[in-house]
């Protein structure tokens, strides 16, 4: 008897430092991946907010629909102004600026055009990508734009966003709960965001 008595609590012991082993692992195995989705996230994210901005420097607004954007990036070109010529050493000896080699002839400005896909993301870029949200099944960022007022001028702003229950989808659901929770009593989108559609915020992320 006394033997089994011996056995039940080496079980109950094993289970407990088991329980005990988990609840510490269980916390650090999800912000493990949780910052790691949303490393890759806030990457996306840049990614968008980069197009976006090259789309309202060519169209002079934002665009609320990802296959414009992901045509844009494919397809279109930005404009560069290049300038042409240079500054004799013995002229810039003499204080001579660009504006005044401009004025004098000796600089010449052209526009040429550039492939925004060239110019502005790595080489492994994929376009067609900008839409998805890393680490889920093919998940599409919400994106929106408006025209809202600052002081007196009209500004055009975007954001796009992802909720922290589609972005940490599979992880443990109460650890989700938990940081939404956090993250609302903060004032902040408990998920991943850039730019904001309610008030200007030089397109910033809401990781930054």
């Amino acid at each position: 008897m006394k033997k089994i008595i011996q056995i039940v609590l080496a079980i109950v012991m094993v289970a407990l430092a088991y329980l005990i082993w988990e609840s510490i692992q269980t916390p650090i195995r999800f912000n493990k991946e949780k910052d790691q989705r949303y490393a890759a996230t806030i990457q996306r994210l840049k990614d968008i907010r980069t197009a976006q901005l090259a789309f309202k420097d060519e169209y002079g607004r934002f665009t609320a629909n990802f296959d414009s954007l992901i045509q844009f990036v494919e397809k279109d070109s930005m404009k560069l102004v290049k300038a042409i010529g240079s500054i004799p050493d013995d002229l810039l000896a003499q204080g001579w600026t660009e504006a005044v080699a401009l004025k004098e002839g000796i600089i010449t400005r052209d526009t040429i055009k550039i492939a925004i896909k060239d110019t502005l993301f790595a080489d492994d870029f994929i376009p067609a990508n900008l839409r998805y949200v890393p680490f889920t099944d093919q998940a599409i960022f919400e994106i929106a734009t408006a025209t809202i007022m600052s002081g007196s001028v009209n500004v055009n702003v975007f954001e796009a966003k992802v909720h922290n229950n589609i972005l940490l989808k599979g992880l443990d659901e109460q650890l989700i709960i938990n940081l939404n929770d956090r993250m609302k009593t903060a004032k902040n989108f408990p998920g991943v965001k850039v730019g904001d559609i309610n008030e200007p915020n030089n397109n910033a992320g809401n990781w930054e």
